[in-house]
C-alpha cells in the first residue's frame, strides 16, 4: 500500500517551484506552499520556472520524483505564446532542433514536435500582463520535447526569430492539464506515464 500523496499542480505564474526556502535572497518570492495544504515532505517533481505556468506533480515519495526525472522518453507539452506571427519556416526550424546556449556552452535540441495552435487556446488572464496589442500581433505554437534543460523552450524560440511571451506546459506523459485553473491541485493515485 502507498502511503505516500501524489498530486497534480497548475502552477500559477510569479510562483517558484519549490516549499522551502533555500537562499536569503528569495524572502519575498512566492513558494508552492501559499497555494494549499500538502503533506510534510511534498516537493515538486520537475520545474518550471518563476516565469513559467502549467502542470506540476507534487509527491511525498521520493522515488517517484527520480523515476520521472530520470525518464528520457517522457514527453512533455508546451503551449507557447510567443511575439510575433509564427511562420511554417521556424516551426520546421524548432522540428528539427535548434542551437541554444547551455551553461555557456553551445547545445543542439534534439528533434521535438511543434506545430502552430490556431485557434488560439483560451487560458485565464495571467497576473501580470502579457503586454498590449499596441505592440504587434502574438501567436501561440505547442512545442513537445522530451530533454529539459534550463529555459530550454524559451531559448529554442527566441532562436527562430520568436521570442516567448508566455509559456504554459500542458501535458507530462499521458497527463494533462485539463481544467485545473492556475493555483488549483488535485490529489491522485499516482503518475501512470
Amino acid at each position: 500500500m502507498d502511503n505516500h500523496h501524489h498530486f497534480i499542480l497548475h502552477k500559477p505564474y510569479g510562483f517558484l517551484s519549490q516549499f522551502i526556502r533555500n537562499e536569503t535572497t528569495r524572502k519575498n518570492k512566492k513558494l508552492l506552499g501559499e497555494l494549499g495544504i500538502f503533506p510534510e515532505g511534498t516537493m515538486s517533481v520537475g520545474r518550471l520556472d518563476q516565469d513559467s505556468e502549467g502542470l506540476l506533480f507534487l509527491t511525498t515519495d521520493g522515488k517517484v520524483s527520480y523515476a520521472v526525472c530520470s525518464n528520457k522518453q517522457v514527453e512533455k507539452e508546451y503551449y507557447v505564446q510567443v511575439d510575433g506571427e509564427i511562420t511554417k519556416e521556424a516551426i520546421e526550424l524548432l522540428k528539427n532542433g535548434v542551437e541554444i546556449s547551455v551553461k555557456k556552452e553551445k547545445y543542439l535540441t534534439l528533434p521535438c514536435k511543434a506545430k502552430i495552435l490556431d485557434p488560439k487556446p483560451v487560458f485565464s488572464a495571467r497576473g501580470k500582463k502579457i503586454r498590449d496589442e499596441r505592440h504587434g500581433p502574438t501567436s501561440w505554437a505547442s512545442i513537445t520535447i522530451k530533454e529539459g534543460k534550463f529555459r530550454q523552450v524559451r531559448k529554442m524560440t527566441a532562436a527562430v526569430g520568436f521570442p516567448t511571451l508566455r509559456l504554459i506546459r500542458v501535458r507530462i506523459g499521458n497527463i494533462t492539464l485539463g481544467e485545473l485553473e492556475a493555483g488549483e491541485h488535485i490529489e491522485v493515485e499516482g503518475f501512470d506515464f
